[in-house]
């Protein structure tokens, strides 16, 4: 029973410090744009490859023809 005398001011302790967070993140924008992140991984090709790394140059370990 004694152990309620803990668990108890916890569990408060504890949901007041996520409604912090949660109103934290609100009142700094976090949850302004729920949809592009989604949308990123269906997107085909967003940035080309770099100019400096030739895709057709075999791997340094590769074998040699």
């Amino acid at each position: 029973m004694n152990i309620l005398v803990v668990m108890i001011p916890l569990s408060i302790l504890l949901l007041v410090g996520a409604g912090i967070a949660f109103f934290w993140a609100v009142d700094h924008d976090q949850f302004d744009d729920m949809e592009t992140p989604g949308l990123l991984p269906l997107l085909d090709n967003p940035d080309p490859p770099a100019a400096d790394s030739p895709a057709d140059e075999p791997p340094s370990d590769a074998p040699p023809q």
